[in-house]
């Protein structure tokens, strides 16, 4: 190997590239990929061994005729929980030692007749990199219990911040509004607007949504908080100086499961009605059809304005304000189970600046993780960028989950001893 300018160490060899590629990712591995370092930890193999056996038992167990029929239910119980994070840890086991049978083949390989298969082999590396990387996360998935509300629909409310000068906070809104709509499409969800009070200028002051499909709350509930945008803007003396204004809009996500048994006594209420402001055809402005209810006891505010009828936007806002009513006791639960540690995604305060954008430098930052993804407008889309940022939260959030989990195993079993 040559030290070659700027002090890049450059393989002489196409046999020296493939041993250098294969050594530089399994010293560096951990760095580049959570899941995979966490799958190396001695505590999660101790564990995920410890698991592998008790599945052998029971499977043992349930062949054997001397069990009554509760031990049987029990013990089936028992397999059809063990048995899929049984089955994953065998699957990443094995392409484990498939990758070191490959690295082995390329430290004995030294003929320049064989560079077609070292090639060969570098790209079955790079496969099985992938395959473990995937069914790492699979297993982590299956370790730690799922998110209680996560298979739920949300409301999902935008409103516009407050900027020295400017309408960036409105037109900011309006394209996270309609990032989220798209969102919505690229997912293959419904997203029905529930409420839209734009601004004058183009922009949009607030705005919310209910959001309904699979898995909706687990892929949007880390998107609530303060989200910073900073941006030249595009008219006025800031924009002919090519001054950067910074501006904050908030995301509200409300799980919303299907039975919302949340009674409201209609003399907490009070019902106004107004004339619709956002998109809907001729009939705007001209009928008193958009509703408004205040619940007196708590202060919280709903409107409607997505129907022509008074009536079917009354039922929709009276769904909604039940929906934030049980997000109180929702909070409350979530608040209770919080972790102490320092990287937490679901502490979900409205006020945290979880998420920076940053147009003059076409980058956006998410702070919790430290996470950079450029090309702003690709993000915005709503579609294969965004989806990107947004599993790459659920993977740290679901590597803390696992921690977390192992950090109370190991207390339990210091406890018990």
């Amino acid at each position: 190997v040559e030290l070659h300018n700027c002090g890049f160490w450059r393989p002489k060899s196409l046999l020296d590239m493939a041993r250098f590629t294969l050594s530089f990712n399994s010293q560096h591995r951990k760095t580049h990929q959570d899941s995979r370092a966490l799958w190396k930890h001695e505590a999660v193999q101790k564990h995920l061994e410890t698991l592998s056996k008790e599945y052998q038992q029971v499977s043992h167990l349930l062949n054997a005729d001397s069990i009554n029929d509760f031990e049987q239910r029990t013990l089936r119980r028992r397999c059809a929980d063990l048995s899929p994070i049984a089955a994953a840890f065998q699957e990443v086991k094995e392409a484990e030692r498939e990758v070191q049978e490959l690295e082995a083949m390329c430290r004995e390989l030294d003929s320049r007749d064989e560079k077609q298969l070292l090639e060969l082999a570098l790209e079955e590396k790079e496969t099985l990199d992938k395959k473990i990387n995937m069914l790492c996360r699979k297993l982590f998935q299956l370790l730690v219990p799922k998110g209680k509300y996560d298979r739920s629909n949300v409301v999902l409310e935008v409103t516009a911040g407050r900027t020295t000068g400017g309408d960036i906070c409105q037109q900011f809104t309006k394209e996270m509004f309609e990032m989220y709509e798209n969102y919505a499409d690229y997912k293959c969800w419904n997203f029905d607007i529930v409420n839209y009070t734009p601004a004058e200028i183009g922009g949009l002051h607030h705005a919310a949504a209910h959001i309904s499909g699979d898995d909706v709350y687990r892929h949007l509930k880390y998107e609530g908080g303060t989200h910073r945008v900073q941006r030249i803007p595009e008219t006025g003396l800031s924009s002919r100086m090519q001054r950067i204004h910074t501006g904050t809009m908030s995301v509200i996500v409300l799980p919303q499961p299907e039975e919302v048994d949340v009674k409201v006594d209609p003399k907490d209420l009070r019902i106004d009605t107004f004339r619709a402001k956002g998109a809907g055809g001729q009939h705007v402005n001209k009928t008193d059809s958009a509703v408004r209810i205040v619940h007196l006891p708590t202060g919280l505010v709903v409107e409607c304005q997505q129907e022509r009828s008074q009536q079917m936007n009354k039922e929709i806002a009276l769904r909604t304000l039940r929906a934030k009513l049980y997000q109180q006791i929702i909070e409350k639960q979530l608040s209770q189970e919080q972790s102490a540690r320092k990287l937490q995604l679901g502490t979900r305060a409205q006020s945290e600046r979880i998420r920076t954008y940053n147009f003059t430098q076409d980058r956006v930052t998410d702070h919790r993780i430290s996470y950079d993804a450029r090309n702003i407008k690709e993000i915005l889309s709503g579609k294969e960028a965004l989806d990107k940022l947004i599993n790459r939260l659920l993977e740290f959030a679901e590597i803390e989950a696992v921690t977390e989990y192992l950090e109370n195993l190991q207390a339990l079993e210091g406890g018990g001893s």
